[in-house]
């Protein structure tokens, strides 16, 4: 299939193929409506905590994936679509697993280690599909991602090779690392909880409030992940933290932040090694290097 065309056309002939899609204003979907934001409106019914959301707004990334027409063509879709560059798709929407390897190194080891499926060619790597379904999961490896259940993939195109059936080898990638553990049970030894202030971060050019308050909202978020999850918040939040300080000359104190991150993760029972392993990946996956 061809990408270049315009978008809503491409989802519209995913669409007719069974594949739930979404516009993208890039790389990520368009933000909610003012209903719908910070879940005021409770999400969807199809998200990991459903809700009675029944906006007919593209809200909610990849819960809002579609494969009706009628949706996709509706007018407050229309309106988004005139400023979409791209498409997404929800892959467990469509039966898939989308094995996202984001640098050369990922691609090595897939090569090595996963069973040969239909590949797709991406900026920096490469998605690999696999027929069925499982948990998405962010950060199983330095540089490999999962999209399935919970997660959106940006369309790419069609990709080449037979598609295998999802194996255990790769089911396996995520392993149930972030649960809490039994009372008593010790997931690591940190060290006194590191914290970022402005003496590790004389190059950022944010001030100390805004920092701070970014900052304690992301930890907030992991915190809350009590029962799963956490590795995969954490991974977010680093992401989005490091992303913040871009145009930054630095340093601006990441390794502290990372380290807050690893904390508030290792206190709701992720691993210390798998909670440092998720920061890392998405401090670097940001491109961030002003630490």
């Amino acid at each position: 299939m061809n990408v270049t065309r315009e978008p809503l056309n491409v989802a519209l002939a995913l669409a007719a193929a069974g594949v739930p899609v979404l516009p993208l204003r890039g790389k990520v979907p368009f933000g909610n409506c003012r209903s719908c934001k910070d879940g005021a409106c409770g999400g969807r019914p199809n998200m990991k905590s459903a809700g009675p959301c029944r906006c007919p707004a593209p809200c909610h990334a990849w819960a809002a994936a579609t494969t009706d027409p009628h949706v996709l063509t509706s007018p407050v879709w229309a309106a988004v679509w005139r400023e979409a560059v791209a498409v997404a798709y929800h892959p467990g929407g469509a039966g898939l697993t989308v094995v996202d390897l984001d640098n050369a190194a990922a691609v090595a080891w897939a090569r090595e280690t996963l069973p040969a499926t239909r590949t797709v060619p991406t900026t920096r790597g490469e998605h690999w599909l696999y027929l069925g379904t499982m948990p998405s999961s962010n950060a199983v490896r330095p540089g490999v991602d999962i999209k399935s259940l919970s997660q959106y993939a940006r369309w790419l195109g069609s990709g080449t090779g037979r598609m295998a059936v999802l194996l255990a080898v790769v089911r396996a990638l995520v392993v149930k690392e972030e649960t809490t553990p039994a009372p008593g049970e010790v997931v690591s030894s940190l060290p006194e909880r590191a914290t970022w202030d402005r003496t590790v971060a004389t190059g950022c050019r944010h001030t100390e409030r805004y920092v701070r308050t970014g900052l304690e909202r992301g930890l907030a978020l992991v915190r809350a992940r009590t029962e799963s999850g956490a590795g995969s918040q954490a991974f977010g939040v680093a992401r989005f933290l490091a992303a913040q300080h871009a145009t930054c000359p630095g340093p601006c104190g990441l390794d502290a932040i990372g380290e807050e991150i690893v904390s508030a993760a290792v206190l709701v029972g992720v691993p210390e090694t798998y909670a440092r392993r998720a920061v890392a990946n998405g401090l670097e996956t940001a491109g961030e290097r002003a630490a």
